[in-house]
């Protein structure tokens, strides 16, 4: 266009002496707009000029607003961050001087009550779970050798025998459970797949073998259910190995867990039905939501108790969630998927079954500690002045009597 109005050619100068008239070279692209133009263009009129020179301005401003406020977002975080680290540090010493000295006579109390419900300090983690889960089966690190022993002749009879399909067919149809140790190495991979520290060749994998083989060994009834790995590897990830398999076995022995993973569908059904008097409880509006679109807690409840919420919440968020699990027992998992519920309330209102169940499959990563605990706080686990143990007991009495009555009260 220049060219055309001026009938002049233009020819650009050779690099070396275009940089050489240059006297004010732009630190940035946003520098740009303060730039005379080249010789051979028009000049900038004084209106123009005074507009780039204020819309600079205001980019410089913007700029450093928000730089201002990511120093400040950074302050805060690293402030928060000093401050746990302090809290930790303070409580371990409360732990380890005070607590587990005297446990029996202090574990009730109010004080260690509030002060475990904050979490516990990474270092005495798995001692206070091994302490609360207890050892009511009486195993000792002698016993889990034993147990050890047979499954890795287990494993060497079925290498020497058959090949690992075969082995998958038959644990899934032989009446004994033990065959199921041959489906633990499909598992061991998928476990934590993002810490790739039990993965085959990882310092954890062979540690988590053993474990949940010696388990199935020991409990045959129960075999190798899919899930377990995640709770073994979480207790791995806190306890020496022989004190892992003691806290793993006892910890399927609670009722729950028992009911989930022999599959016992009665069982499971009034854990389902007393979930359910809790949530019309506390989220109406979301309990009738689901009701609408028959979305019954099975869905999304299953797979958050069978690996207690290690494979759904990042990992340093469900071992605090574990911390008070050891504490209230069976009753926080169901309280916790409530406060999940409720976190999300907003979102899950708006959503159909099939994104429901999409988004409590899959839970969002960026879910923190504060607002879960938050909501879970504000979870009340009353209904008509009874208690959790009281409603599930009140679910069994009438199930019996039904029983008796041949009548499908809970079934229906």
């Amino acid at each position: 266009e220049y060219e055309a109005r001026t009938g002049r050619m233009y020819k650009p100068p050779l690099p070396s002496a275009r940089r050489k008239n240059i006297e004010f070279e732009p630190l940035s692209t946003t520098a740009l707009i303060l730039e005379d133009r080249p010789a051979n263009l028009p000049a900038k009129s004084v209106e123009e000029a005074l507009r780039h020179r204020q819309e600079y301005d205001e980019m410089v401003a913007e700029a450093k607003k928000r730089e201002i406020k990511e120093a400040h977002k950074r302050k805060k975080i690293m402030r928060e961050r000093f401050k746990q680290e302090e809290n930790i540090a303070s409580a371990m010493v409360i732990w380890v001087n005070e607590i587990l000295p005297n446990w029996e006579g202090m574990r009730a109390t109010r004080r260690v009550r509030e002060l475990w419900w904050q979490g516990l300090p990474p270092s005495v983690r798995g001692k206070v779970w091994s302490l609360a889960v207890g050892n009511e089966l009486n195993i000792t690190p002698e016993l889990y050798e034993i147990f050890l022993s047979r499954a890795k002749e287990r494993w060497k009879s079925f290498s020497e025998t058959s090949s690992e399909n075969d082995i998958e067919d038959v644990g899934a149809s032989v009446a004994d459970r033990e065959a199921s140790l041959e489906l633990i190495k499909l598992d061991i991979s998928r476990t934590f797949p993002s810490l790739y520290i039990f993965q085959k060749g990882g310092p954890y994998h062979d540690l988590l073998h053993s474990v949940l083989g010696a388990y199935t060994c020991y409990r045959p009834d129960v075999g190798y259910v899919q899930g377990m790995s995640f709770i073994a590897a979480v207790l791995i990830l806190n306890l020496e190995e022989a004190d892992a398999f003691i806290a793993f076995a006892n910890l399927l022995n609670k009722p729950c867990q028992l009911a989930f993973f022999r599959v016992d569908h009665s069982m499971m059904l009034k854990y389902f039905a007393a979930f359910e008097v809790f949530f019309e409880e506390n989220l109406p509006k979301l309990f009738l939501h689901f009701k609408s679109y028959s979305l019954t807690p099975d869905i999304y409840l299953i797979d958050w108790i069978f690996t207690l919420y290690s494979k759904s919440l990042p990992l340093d968020l469900a071992c605090r969630v574990w911390d008070v699990f050891c504490r209230d027992g069976e009753e926080f998992l169901f309280r916790t998927g409530l406060g999940i519920l409720r976190l999300y309330e907003d979102i899950l209102l708006q959503m159909d079954f099939i994104h429901i169940a999409q988004f409590l499959t899959k839970l969002p990563e960026d879910i923190t500690s504060e607002k879960l605990f938050s909501c879970i706080a504000a979870i009340q686990m009353q209904n008509s002045n009874k208690k959790w143990a009281q409603v599930f007991a009140s679910l069994m009495k009438d199930s019996k009597e039904g029983d008796k009555n041949h009548s499908p009260a809970l079934k229906s």
